[in-house]
């Protein structure tokens, strides 16, 4: 049995779609509501399989909100060239309530499944009784990583289980064959599942009936800065000639590199950016051309300037088993910067975004559509997109979650009143059996 986990976050990039979920959650109320308010101050501990300092996406734009009324530690899980197990403990930048615990396990054991989730499960046990002391008593377990259902669910004393469902992993390149029982684990003991994208509710709902569909959210604040005159174009995009076309996050298995080499190819007056880290692809194995530019990653604090430098935004993903559900957390922060988007065909895009980007259904098409946008962008379109990315901030979505969390904790307050007021049952005579 081997692990999800590596030394380099795993590359998946977690995306969701816009809009209110399918149904609000019914609010607790009176003495019930009053109960859960004051459990909303419990702690959260987040298990999550990418690095909190990583590419910032659906997890952390969650959590960094969700730390407001839950006080966050985040367990990163590393694998090491160490003799033995240790951790480092540090705080978020910027967000005071959140505590990052990493855990660097033996590199030589990494291909034993049943020592590593022992020696995780000992570990955070170890660190939550002692460095922290109890702040994390009875918390919240909130997992994106179904790996570690395993070591951690019903383990660590805590009230109630999350699982917010960012990604079909079971499809990604490498992983590994249990991680399909584990997420089936983890889909039945969870309290409330999240999902990130329509078509993920709809195969774990016959499963589990608290499972809903929230998509992406978007900082507005953040990406709408590239709307102000005032913000210079990113200099690594102002140097690039002609009209630029970028797309920025994760270049791995679900990119469709034939369209980028055949883009370029088409317009060798343009410049395709590609901003982003690369994960679980050989570099040297890219197309190249004089207008294709593999840029690397950048921080998150530069992707406003980054994109006002862009003419149109690309999706330009393969259509492939590691793209069926995926739903790019993207696409509204470039609708939130102003720009016009391009994307292929898939799923979420088009059952999300096709009123306000561009979707082709052929390398041809996706060309032809970048030209027309080129010459004459979609306004339209565009401030349908500046719409959409306000209706749909991170904040607004992470309050309907905690509106979940709080249903789930009152009903467990309720449940546990209900049993302490119940009259103890009188004893049956002759010690005759209860017939049920």
């Amino acid at each position: 049995m081997s692990s999800s986990f590596s030394s380099s976050p795993v590359a998946f990039d977690f995306l969701p779609p816009p809009g209110p979920p399918e149904k609000q959650p019914a609010r607790p109320r009176s003495a019930e509501r009053h109960t859960a308010l004051l459990e909303k101050q419990i702690p959260l501990i987040a298990i999550c399989h990418l690095s909190w300092d990583w590419v910032w996406q659906r997890p952390q734009q969650f959590l960094s909100r969700l730390a407001k009324n839950h006080p966050v530690l985040f367990v990163e899980t590393h694998r090491t060239e160490t003799p033995v197990a240790f951790t480092r403990t540090r705080t978020a930048r910027g967000h005071p309530s959140v505590t990052i615990l990493e855990i660097h396990l033996p590199s030589e054991h990494w291909s034993d499944g049943s020592y590593i989730d022992l020696e995780r499960r000992r570990v955070l046990q170890d660190r939550l009784a002692g460095e922290f002391d109890g702040r994390f008593d009875g918390a919240v377990l909130w997992f994106n990583d179904p790996m570690a259902v395993t070591a951690y669910a019903g383990r660590l004393g805590e009230r109630m289980i999350v699982y917010d469902c960012m990604d079909e992993l079971t499809q990604f390149h490498g992983a590994p064959a249990e991680l399909v029982k584990r997420e089936h684990e983890l889909t039945l003991r969870a309290d409330v599942i999240f999902c990130g994208g329509r078509a993920m509710r709809e195969k774990r709902l016959p499963l589990n009936a608290n499972t809903h569909f929230y998509g992406t959210g978007v900082d507005c604040e953040h990406f709408g800065a590239a709307l102000s005159a005032s913000l210079p174009v990113d200099p690594d995009v102002a140097a690039l000639p002609g009209p630029v076309l970028g797309y920025f996050g994760v270049v791995d298995e679900r990119i469709d590199y034939t369209l980028l080499a055949a883009l370029a190819d088409a317009q060798p007056d343009w410049s395709i950016a590609m901003v982003g880290p690369f994960a679980k692809i050989d570099p040297a194995r890219l197309p190249r051309r004089p207008n294709l530019h593999w840029m690397g990653a950048r921080p998150y604090e530069r992707l406003p300037a980054i994109t006002k430098g862009f003419s149109v935004c690309l999706m330009p993903f393969a259509l492939n088993a590691a793209t069926e559900y995926i739903n790019p957390t993207k696409a509204l922060e470039y609708m939130a910067a102003g720009r016009p988007v391009v994307s292929t065909a898939i799923n979420e895009v088009r059952t999300n975004f096709s009123a306000v980007s561009r979707i082709a259904r052929s390398h041809e098409e996706f060309i032809k559509m970048c030209r027309r946008e080129i010459r004459s962008p979609s306004r339209l379109r565009v401030q349908r997109g500046l719409k959409l990315a306000a209706e749909n901030t991170w904040e607004a979505i992470a309050a309907r979650m905690d509106g979940h969390i709080e249903a789930v904790l009152a009903r467990q307050s309720k449940a546990r009143a209900t049993t302490v007021s119940s009259p103890a049952p009188l004893p049956l005579p002759n010690n005759q059996p209860a017939y049920v």
